[in-house]
C-alpha cells in the first residue's frame, strides 16, 4: 500500500489544447505513448474561458468505476480494490473483492449505488469451470460490503468486457461487451454484446422487449452510460473503425458485427456519431455545472486518442464537438460529475497499455478557473 501516494485538492490550470510531456496513442487494444515522470497534474497558463484541473488522487491502479454516495467519491481498481475520497485523503473500503479475476480488460469495473437503499453493485470478471465470465454482484454496506451474486454467467473474456452500469428510473442498466466473440453481438438470447436493464433487485425488468435482461444487442464493447432528457446515451468501442456514440431504445439492434457505423440496413439502429479512426471512448456523462461553456455538453474519456472529447447535440444531432486536453494525461477513461456538477475524469495509464507518470493513475476534477 506504500506505492500509493495520495494527493487532495491540488489546484492546477491546464490549457484546453493539451499540453507536452504525452506522444502518441495506442487504441483500446493497442499501446498509448510516453508520458513524463511527476507527481501530479502538468501544470499549464488556462485558456478558452479558464478552466482550472485539481488533481484529487495520484497513485491508483486502475481506477474503473465511479459513484458518489454521502458526498464521498467512491473508486473501483480492476485489480479488486475499492478506495473512497474522504477528508482529503483516499481509504481504503475492500482491499480485494473476493473472486476477482482482474486479467486483460477484465476485473473489478463498474460501480453504481441504489437510491435509497444501502447498497452498491459492481460489475466483476471472475472464473468459472468454462473460463471466464461475468457478474453483477450486490453490496450490502451495512454489512462491510459483502457481496451478493444478482446476474452470474454472463460471456466474459480477457477483452470486450462492457462494464458500465448506471441506475436510472428504478431500473440498472449493464454494459455487456461480445466477450471477442463477434457473432454474440446478432444473438438476443446472450446476454454478451449488449446492454441489459434489470430492476433494483436484479430481476429482468418487466418493461423489457424479448423477456429476458436484454434491453438492447448488436453491440461490441459499449462503456458509457448517460441520460438526458429521457434518452439513453451510449459510447461503444468500434474494431479499428467506427467506434460509435448512440441513442438506446429498448428492442432494438445496433448492427455488430454486421454494420459498423452507419448502414442502409433498416434492421440497424445507425450511431449519432461515429469515429474512424478509432478514439476508443471510455465512459459518458452530461454536464450542468459552473462552466457556462460547457453547459448541456456530452463528455467522455478517450484511450487511444488521449484526450476529454466535448460534443454538443441539436436533437439527436451532433451540432459541434470539440477535443479537450489533447495528450496532456496520457489515457483517459471514466468521465463523470459530482456535487456541485463538477466534471470529474481518471486516467488508465497502469492498465497495461499505456505509459504511465509517477503518479498514475489520477483522479481530476475541472472547475471554473
Amino acid at each position: 500500500m506504500d506505492r500509493r501516494r495520495y494527493l487532495a485538492a491540488l489546484g492546477a490550470a491546464a490549457a484546453l489544447g493539451g499540453c507536452a510531456g504525452r506522444s502518441g496513442g495506442g487504441d483500446g487494444d493497442g499501446t498509448a505513448g510516453a508520458g513524463e515522470d511527476g507527481d501530479g497534474a502538468t501544470s499549464t497558463d488556462a485558456a478558452d474561458g479558464g478552466v482550472a484541473v485539481e488533481t484529487l488522487a495520484t497513485g491508483l491502479e486502475v481506477p474503473w468505476g465511479a459513484a458518489f454516495r454521502d458526498g464521498m467519491l467512491y473508486l473501483t481498481e480492476r485489480p479488486g480494490r475499492i478506495v473512497r475520497l474522504a477528508d482529503g485523503s483516499v481509504e481504503t473500503v475492500v482491499e480485494s473483492v473476493e473472486g476477482v479475476e482482474g486479467v486483460g480488460e477484465g476485473g473489478l469495473l463498474g460501480l453504481a449505488f441504489h437510491p435509497a437503499e444501502p447498497y452498491a453493485y459492481t460489475h466483476q470478471t471472475y472464473e468459472t469451470s468454462d473460463g471466464l465470465a461475468n457478474r453483477l454482484v450486490r453490496h450490502d454496506l451495512t454489512d462491510g460490503w459483502a457481496g451478493e451474486p444478482l446476474l452470474t454467467g454472463i460471456p466474459g473474456a480477457h477483452i470486450h468486457d462492457g462494464g458500465r452500469l448506471l441506475v436510472h428510473d428504478d431500473a440498472l442498466y449493464v454494459t455487456c461487451g461480445d466477450a471477442a466473440e463477434a457473432a454474440n453481438g446478432q444473438g438476443r438470447d446472450v446476454l454478451a454484446g449488449s446492454v441489459l436493464r434489470l430492476t433494483l433487485d436484479g430481476d429482468v425488468h418487466p418493461d423489457n422487449p424479448f423477456d429476458s435482461p436484454v434491453y438492447s444487442y448488436g453491440h461490441r464493447n459499449p462503456q458509457g452510460l448517460a441520460v438526458r432528457d429521457g434518452r439513453l446515451y451510449s459510447t461503444e468501442h468500434g474494431p479499428h473503425v467506427a467506434d460509435e456514440i448512440n441513442v438506446l431504445r429498448a428492442g432494438e439492434n445496433y448492427g455488430w458485427p454486421e454494420a459498423k457505423g452507419p448502414s442502409d440496413d433498416d434492421r440497424f439502429t445507425d450511431p449519432l456519431a461515429h469515429y474512424s479512426p478509432t478514439i476508443a471512448p471510455g465512459s459518458a456523462a452530461f454536464y450542468d455545472g459552473p462552466i457556462e461553456a460547457w453547459q448541456g455538453d456530452f463528455f467522455f474519456g478517450t484511450l487511444k486518442a488521449e484526450h476529454l472529447h466535448r460534443v454538443r447535440f441539436d436533437g439527436e444531432s451532433v451540432a459541434d464537438e470539440e477535443r479537450l486536453f489533447e495528450g496532456a494525461y496520457g489515457r483517459l477513461r471514466t468521465v463523470f460529475t459530482g456535487p456541485n456538477g463538477h466534471l470529474h475524469a481518471v486516467t488508465s495509464n497502469r492498465d497495461g497499455r499505456g505509459s504511465p507518470v509517477g503518479a498514475d493513475d489520477r483522479v481530476f476534477r475541472f472547475t471554473p478557473e
